[in-house]
């Protein structure tokens, strides 16, 4: 097996992060992660910018999916500035077919823009 471009590697531990719950509550480390020009269309379809996500995801109120697992992860360097993620993803029974893009700034690989597709997994197992 390769191993990943530098970029993909960043990309993936970038998004690994973000499946941490304790990353996921914390508003000082998702501004870490998240591109001020996040956008994220979830998985009943609705549109997401940076602030809301980080709202949403912080409040007290917020449900807590605790751990999402990640699995089938892949990614392709699109040029120098930019990665592509794909991978499914699992919390209490819930999967999605996830897809995500990761920009390099001057902070470094950041989440641009992120897709999730809810799925039931086939006889071919998704």
């Amino acid at each position: 097996m390769t191993e990943p471009q530098p970029a993909v590697a960043a990309a993936v531990e970038g998004e690994l992060r973000l499946l941490d719950p304790l990353v996921r509550c914390s508003v000082e480390l998702l501004v870490q992660v998240l591109h001020p020009e996040f956008r994220e269309i979830d998985t009943a379809g609705r549109f997401w910018d940076r602030d809301a996500t980080i709202a949403s995801l912080t409040t007290d109120e917020a449900p807590r999916s605790g751990q999402l697992t990640a699995s089938r992860m892949r990614g392709v360097q699109l040029d120098d500035e930019v990665v592509h993620l794909t991978f499914d993803s699992e919390s209490k029974g819930l999967r999605a077919h996830r897809s995500s893009l990761w920009r390099l700034t001057g902070r470094g690989w950041l989440l641009y823009f992120h897709q999730a597709t809810p799925f039931v997994a086939g006889p071919s197992g998704g």
